[in-house]
């Protein structure tokens, strides 16, 4: 019993950490999208500023130029960190499922041992109401 209890810990404490994981990546995803929401602000400023919105102007400001870039990395990362995150909550999930297994089986014994022992528990008192009829 005491391996399944040391079993049980140790699935219980692979749960939580899949969780960690996931809220993890969760939040670089919201991160890398805010992010990249406050270049495409700085973007839009800054072409607002200079009054050209072409890209391929001549004099298209050279700080959107790295600002767009600098957020379609960002938007890159997210987009790759979801197929993390996907994989995380796979993860998270058979992590889950494999707790489960092992919790059904301690629930298991214990209600078989509880069992065994109000058995025990009403021969003993089937016997000493039976000596006591004797009498």
């Amino acid at each position: 019993m005491k391996t399944r209890d040391s079993l049980i810990r140790l699935k219980r404490f692979q749960v939580d950490d899949k969780r960690r994981q996931l809220a993890q990546i969760e939040a670089m995803i919201a991160e890398f999208n805010r992010m990249a929401d406050e270049l495409d602000d700085q973007i839009r400023s800054e072409q607002e500023r200079v009054g050209i919105t072409d890209v391929t102007h001549f004099a298209y400001p050279t700080f959107a130029k790295a600002a767009a870039t600098r957020r379609d990395n960002l938007k890159n990362s997210a987009l790759e960190l979801d197929e993390q995150l996907q994989r995380a909550r796979d993860e998270l999930n058979e992590a889950i499922e494999e707790l489960k297994k092992f919790e059904l089986l301690e629930e298991r014994d214990q209600q078989r041992e509880r069992s065994a022992q109000e058995e025990a528990e009403q021969q003993q008192l089937d016997e000493i109401a039976g000596r006591a009829r004797a009498r």
